[in-house]
């Protein structure tokens, strides 16, 4: 074949397409369970931050299967529930471990008011319970995401962890990068009862007295990445409040169940998730 004819040149192209392009799908078939692993261990591990097990350089140096390991030792239980707080259907917590790692999409159904399936996660902490959910939303540069922990009544926070895609080093970044602001949480509660701001990061600095209870100070120089943080915790925490007021209500009635069927996430859906 003349090697300077056209049809040598299509020929040669093709081949080496089709070869290259093998390669590339042979190598990401082969990389796809490693790649999926470490997104859940990380996922995992995040969790576990923010239910105060550990931090996240121990986790880290322990490795994937040990953060599986602790994860399943120490998991009580982990259900998808809807709008009305009310339970939809268990996540595997054993073996083949099942996470909700949809968050992008259902943040877009939160604020389209479309149906949601939000994941709670309930872990075995010095034998109380703490319950773990998460938040997403839209930092400065890219997205930013974090888990939220409640104690067994879902009354206070006892701790948070965040992350973000591409914040600014020094400045956004510190949501993930800096203890003391991720500390602020402890203590903290959700103001169920303002759904339009259950939540927030103050600019400036938040209230010292009794006022303050839902709020913590901003980041100095990362307004625009603690306004995202802010209303993404509104957000979900908004998404939440049927499920967080029903524990809520529960506790106070200093009962195991409050009798409508919505303790641990389950309801009757007949919009009762809240006693009213």
């Amino acid at each position: 074949m003349n090697t300077n004819s056209n049809a040598y040149t299509i020929i040669y192209t093709t081949i080496v397409v089709v070869v290259v392009a093998a390669v590339l799908a042979f190598v990401s078939m082969t990389l796809k369970p490693k790649q999926e692993a470490n997104i859940k261990a990380e996922t995992i591990s995040q969790m576990l931050v923010a239910a105060q097990f550990d931090t996240k350089e121990a986790l880290a140096a322990i490795g994937n299967d040990k953060v599986l390991e602790k994860y399943s030792e120490n998991i009580k239980n982990a259900f998808l529930i809807d709008a009305d707080g009310c339970k939809i259907r268990d996540l595997e917590t054993e073996g083949n471990i099942e996470l909700a790692d949809n968050l992008k999409a259902q943040n877009y159904n939160i604020k389209g008011a479309a149906p949601v399936e939000l994941p709670v996660y309930v872990f075995d902490k010095d034998g109380e319970d703490v319950n773990v959910i998460p938040v997403y939303g839209a930092g400065l540069w890219g997205p930013i995401w974090g888990y939220i922990a409640f104690d067994a009544n879902c009354e206070e926070i006892v701790g948070a962890y965040f992350d973000h895609d591409s914040e600014t080093p020094g400045l956004g970044a510190k949501i993930k990068d800096e203890p003391w602001f991720r500390a602020q949480f402890a203590g903290k509660k959700v103001d169920v009862a303002n759904p339009e701001n259950p939540f927030d990061i103050v600019k400036g600095g938040a209230p010292k007295d009794e006022s303050g209870f839902n709020k913590i100070d901003a980041i100095s120089g990362a307004t625009m990445t603690c306004n995202g943080l802010d209303d993404a915790i509104d957000t979900w925490m908004a998404a939440y409040i049927p499920y967080l007021s029903a524990k809520i209500a529960a506790a106070a009635q200093d009962d195991d169940c409050c009798g409508e069927g919505c303790c641990e996430g389950e309801c009757n859906h007949e919009h009762k998730a809240v006693e009213e």
